[in-house]
């Protein structure tokens, strides 16, 4: 789940943007990735796998605070991640064999309907 703000161009080319958020699982949870994350002044919110947080537990004071984590918005990163893996189960949404893209957001916006409709 990205929210993209857009940067002012500053020469040639294309624009740049750089998203405000992250949500992520806990495979991004390492140090390297929070860190790039923080660099670039993205916030983020990845869940805290459990061995780490029982190592970090371990060291006591030495182990540092807990990272942040936004509960609220994991759980919307989980439905917008559960939403899409029910759109890939219709085949053409999930293979994109359409060329235009006008013909793949009709694709899309029919397996969106019917999703809609058995539910």
């Amino acid at each position: 789940m990205l929210e993209k703000i857009r940067v002012p161009r500053t020469g040639p080319g294309r624009p740049r943007t750089k998203p405000d958020s992250l949500a992520a699982d806990k495979a991004y949870s390492n140090g390297p990735c929070r860190d790039y994350l923080r660099r670039r002044g993205i916030r983020h919110t990845i869940s805290e796998k459990a061995d780490s947080q029982a190592a970090r537990l371990r060291k006591g004071s030495r182990g540092g605070r807990p990272p942040g984590f936004d509960a609220e918005r994991y759980k919307k990163r989980n439905t917008v991640e559960r939403t899409i893996n029910r759109l890939k189960q219709s085949r053409a949404v999930a293979t994109r064999y359409d060329k235009r893209g006008y013909v793949f957001l009709g694709t899309a916006t029919t397996a969106a309907l019917v999703i809609w409709l058995r539910t």
